[in-house]
């Protein structure tokens, strides 16, 4: 049955990777079972370095969408046509 379970905690962990769905991989992390096979470790340890380069490129590409995103709004806000406060009636 144990070993059952580790299986079904694997197959979970890949389908997270592949699914790049970071909540369930957080969630399998903190259900992390124990393992007494080595071959089982080996493939969660595969899987977890696999979830962890997976998570720096999600990061990366988070920083690179919003220093974009900062960079556009820079950009909006230089072309906006200055908004008058006060009423001008001289002119």
């Amino acid at each position: 049955m144990h070993g059952e379970k580790l299986q079904m905690w694997l197959t979970k962990l890949q389908i997270a990777i592949i699914e790049k769905n970071t909540q369930s991989i957080d969630k399998l992390l903190d259900e992390t079972p124990e393992f007494s096979d080595k071959k089982q470790m080996e493939q969660a340890m595969y899987l977890l370095r696999e979830a962890a380069e997976l998570m720096y490129e999600l990061k990366n590409e988070t920083n690179l969408t919003m220093t974009q995103i900062k960079k556009n709004i820079n950009f909006l806000r230089s072309t906006e046509m200055p908004t008058s406060v006060s009423l001008d009636i001289t002119s």
